[in-house]
């Protein structure tokens, strides 16, 4: 017996949006049915946001373009209209008022009021049920200022609900937030799926769209590639259709891997904090690229943060290239050929409102100046030369960097790294966040870097990626490594043998 489909609710049929001379869509048609999560993906300027802020009424499509509501054509004029039929997007950075209470941020612009004045207590009154279906730990008078990320990202659902919203945007909701309160978004996302809404959820994660989407449409370069069910649904088709080319080429190596005879170049002795990292030794050859994997929680951010200097550590040695080196602090571990890249570049790395030229000789300011004047023509020529040479997509380098896609963001962020000169770099989940064409041109960088005979290393929680671009995996586990595997081209590197270790298998089958 065939399953019926859900009934289609949004219809957007042939949809086009031009910027200046860009185009940003074409000719793209989309539906969404209630009682389905209908993921959308696409790398960095696919138009996928483009496609919702016309859905939202932020933007007005180019003429020819239709959406239908149940069948009847609609025309949204702004994004209070939107609102009205029940279409709401809740954007990646979120829009609420930091000053106002929950109740408050719920009915923002459709305030309850009584005699003229609005009746805050009315609304808290309506808030209190919608709060409780999404099982929340805060009340309709809260503070949202004192809420944390995830806390808030419900707060914008429960006023999508208190909208009686029929379609739910969501884009990237995930970004911000831990593992538990990722967990916990999907809970009710999945409950507001089975309740009928319509929801649209733009993801480039795909663990995300493995455990989420009933169906899933590509975008790239403003056109609809496709739409796939479930069923149908792979890593390397979805990948395909968002590059247009085989999985297969994100981890081809141009590097010969490290034999393990080779010079080792960097060795760490029994570094330990006392607390989160304890006695861990490990070497890395020049030329070679070794990964770091294990669960969240396991060490692995903690062991390079001791290693760069950037975190105190209680006992162990660190030898670079046969001499012992004792980094305190990151300028110590750079002056010494160490550097890292963090896991949080936004608020521990790029400095958004500084230029591109600015954020990449930001390390090397001192070096270049001249009689304690800073040499503009020289930075000029280093940001030119790190732009070109790492592919960095940007008009010019005098724009402020938050005006950059995420993906060319870390690219700047590790132009800046590599102008110090190190000979060692570890680089902390170097793709998180990013699109999955940026995140080949970061393999690609990687992969450059061991054929200039640096020693990189690079933590990830992704799996296939470590596997993908790694000679070698050391395996963390409570604060220690608990095991090594290495590639050979007989036997790859597995996930089943790196999840053997992270689990204690490995060691009892031993």
């Amino acid at each position: 017996m065939s399953v019926a489909r859900p009934p289609v609710v949004l219809e957007m049929r042939h949809i086009g949006k031009t910027f200046g001379t860009v185009r940003a869509l074409a000719d793209v048609s989309f539906a969404a049915a209630g009682g389905e999560i209908h993921a959308l993906m696409g790398e960095n300027g696919a138009g996928k946001s483009t496609l919702m802020k016309i859905l939202g009424g932020i933007y007005r499509p180019d003429g020819g373009g239709e959406i239908r509501l149940d069948g009847v054509p609609l025309v949204i004029e702004g994004p209070a209209a939107a609102r009205r039929q029940g279409i709401i997007v809740i954007h990646q950075e979120l829009a609420l008022s930091p000053n106002l209470t929950v109740a408050e941020n719920m009915f923002l612009g459709v305030e309850r009021k009584r005699f003229g004045l609005i009746d805050r207590a009315a609304m808290a009154l309506a808030a209190r049920p919608v709060l409780a279906r999404l099982g929340a730990a805060f009340g309709p008078h809260t503070p949202t200022a004192a809420l944390s990320i995830a806390a808030r990202q419900m707060v914008e659902i429960a006023r999508a609900l208190a909208a009686e919203a029929r379609i739910l945007v969501m884009d990237e909701p995930t970004t911000s937030l831990t593992e538990r309160e990722t967990t916990k978004l999907f809970g009710i996302i999945e409950g507001l799926r089975d309740a009928g809404l319509a929801i649209i959820y733009i993801s480039h994660r795909m663990a995300e769209i493995d455990r989420l989407a009933d169906r899933v449409s590509v975008l790239r370069d403003g056109r609809l590639i496709g739409t796939l069910a479930r069923a149908e649904c792979s890593h390397a088709r979805l990948v395909q259709m968002m590059v247009g080319r085989e999985i297969s080429t994100f981890y081809k190596k141009a590097h010969a891997p490290a034999p393990a005879r080779r010079e080792v170049l960097l060795e760490i002795q029994d570094i330990t904090d006392g607390q989160r990292v304890r006695n861990c030794s490990f070497t890395l050859a020049a030329g070679e690229v070794l990964g770091i994997a294990g669960l969240v929680g396991a060490g692995r951010s903690e062991l390079a943060r001791l290693v760069c200097g950037i975190a105190p550590r209680t006992g162990g040695h660190v030898i670079l290239a046969g001499k012992e080196v004792m980094p305190r602090n990151p300028a110590a571990a750079i002056a010494a050929g160490i550097a890292y890249l963090t896991e949080d570049r936004k608020h521990d790395g790029v400095h958004l409102d500084m230029t591109v030229r600015e954020n990449i000789v930001l390390g090397v300011i001192g070096r270049d100046a001249r009689l304690g004047v800073r040499d503009g023509a020289k930075a000029k020529a280093r940001s030119a030369a790190a732009m070109a040479r790492l592919g960095v997509r940007a008009a010019h380098d005098g724009l402020p960097l938050r005006a950059l896609s995420g993906g060319n963001q870390q690219k700047v962020l590790l132009a800046r790294l590599l102008e110090t000169g190190p000979r060692v770099v570890f680089l902390d989940e170097p793709t998180r966040g990013i699109d999955v064409g940026a995140k080949s041109e970061i393999y690609r960088l990687i992969d450059g870097l061991a054929a200039q005979g640096m020693g990189v290393v690079v933590i990830s929680s992704e799996l296939p990626e470590i596997i993908g671009i790694s000679d070698r995996v050391l395996v963390m586990r409570d604060g220690r490594i608990a095991g090594e595997l290495r590639a050979s081209a007989t036997a790859p590197i597995s996930q089943e043998a790196i999840m053997a270790i992270i689990t204690g298998l490995a060691a009892r089958a031993a």
